[in-house]
């Protein structure tokens, strides 16, 4: 244990002294026995592997406080009437922003949409599912499917699902934030997702339309935004 405490301080620029103490806090709770090794370094957050007891891999996404995006933030959370009382603080829009993320992949879990599955979060840290077997599975822009088409139709009806059935908008769908694994595409990072009673969720949806007709029709698929459109709404 302090051998891997003194390990988490030479990542000075990932941990501050508030997130090794809710690291160690999960540990302790044996949500995972330690960090395995990065995924993802990023500007708002780092992504790691860890084990639990059991051997299992999960993944552990680590919310920076100090230098991550607060205003961005703030203005999607506080246009989200599920956070719409949170105080402008940095730190608490941090941790207000994590707990968002965990709900919206158990609403998008529960109507069957393909995503990790949240296992806990404290503070700026989330715990998920690890989709891959060995190695992680790659973001659809690193690795095109084997059947376009059905992969397209598939990220429609999950876009469909989690609209109609989880009543929630990814808000930055692309090919970066939907994982091919198996040849089914798996949505992650919905930290940004938003119920649809946000008043910007219309324009959010549209977004997400036009980012993936854009990206499918490069690969050769018709892809029309306003069928596309028809075909989530109705």
């Amino acid at each position: 244990m302090v051998r891997q405490k003194e390990e988490y301080k030479t990542y000075k620029d990932v941990f501050d002294q508030s997130t090794v103490k809710t690291l160690f806090k999960l540990i302790s709770e044996g949500k995972f026995e330690g960090l395995e090794s990065p995924l993802f370094m990023g500007k708002e957050a780092n992504v790691f592997t860890a084990l639990t007891k059991e051997g299992k891999k999960v993944v552990v996404k680590i919310y920076r406080i100090q230098s991550c995006d607060f205003s961005k933030m703030y203005n999607y959370i506080r246009a989200d009437p599920r956070f719409s009382g949170t105080q402008r603080n940095r730190m608490k829009i941090v941790y207000a922003w994590t707990q968002r993320e965990f709900r919206n992949l158990l609403k998008a879990r529960e109507a069957e949409v393909k995503v990790p599955t949240p296992i806990a979060f404290s503070n700026n840290i989330i715990i998920m599912e690890f989709i891959g077997k060995t190695k992680p599975a790659l973001r659809l822009k690193d690795q095109l499917p084997k059947n376009t088409k059905k992969f397209f139709e598939e990220t429609i009806s999950n876009m469909r699902k989690l609209y109609k059935k989880a009543e929630i908008i990814h808000a930055d769908l692309s090919a970066f934030n939907i994982l091919n694994y198996n040849e089914k595409p798996v949505f992650i990072d919905f930290s940004q997702a938003t119920t649809i009673k946000n008043p910007n969720s219309m324009e959010y949806l549209e977004r997400d339309i036009k980012n993936i007709c854009i990206f499918f029709k490069k690969q050769g698929i018709k892809a029309d935004i306003s069928d596309v459109k028809n075909k989530i709404l109705r």
